[in-house]
């Protein structure tokens, strides 16, 4: 069961990691259009700038999911490093169980909030519902959540292969 847990989790990584990636992508593109289109052609565009704030809120909300696994969060060790090691274990269930107090806040009133604003269209992208640009809210607080679950359930899984295959790189290269 262990494992088929992490194996789901390995996919859901994999997956923010995509997401993620592919948004920091598309505003790579749509940026340089937006100037391209002012400035070249003369004519700007409307959809350039709030399409690449909705991906930069995708990459944001579903990327922080991805990093909270791998371990490469912002963390602030000065305390935590001169508690004595048991000390340090209940100060990390602590965090986590706060973490999860976020997430779950996060989904719970993200969730809210785009129910609230579904009926609400943007100016700049007409057919486009403001629900569905706050989704990343939500939807980031569960995939975090999940990770978080995982930590406290699991242990840390940071450095699993599909984590850290910069490690797994390093030794193929070196066999």
């Amino acid at each position: 069961m262990k494992n088929l847990l992490l194996r789901i989790n390995d996919r859901i990584y994999m997956s923010c990691i995509w997401v993620a990636g592919l948004s920091v992508l598309a505003i790579a593109l749509i940026i340089p259009w937006g100037v391209f289109a002012r400035y070249v052609l003369g004519t700007g565009s409307s959809w350039p700038e709030p399409v690449a704030i909705l991906m930069m809120l995708v990459f944001t909300f579903i990327g922080a999911a991805a990093s909270y696994r791998a371990g490469a969060h912002m963390a602030v060790a000065m305390v935590t490093d001169r508690m004595t090691p048991k000390l340090r274990n209940s100060m990390s269930i602590v965090s986590q169980l706060l973490m999860a107090t976020i997430c779950l806040f996060m989904t719970i009133w993200g969730a809210k909030l785009c129910m609230s604003t579904w009926n609400q269209f943007m100016s700049a992208l007409p057919t486009l519902r403001v629900g569905v640009t706050y989704m990343p809210i939500p939807i980031g607080g569960l995939l975090t959540l999940v990770f978080v679950l995982e930590k406290l359930l699991l242990g840390d899984q940071s450095n699993r292969r599909v984590v850290r295959f910069d490690l797994v790189e390093e030794s193929e290269g070196a066999a």
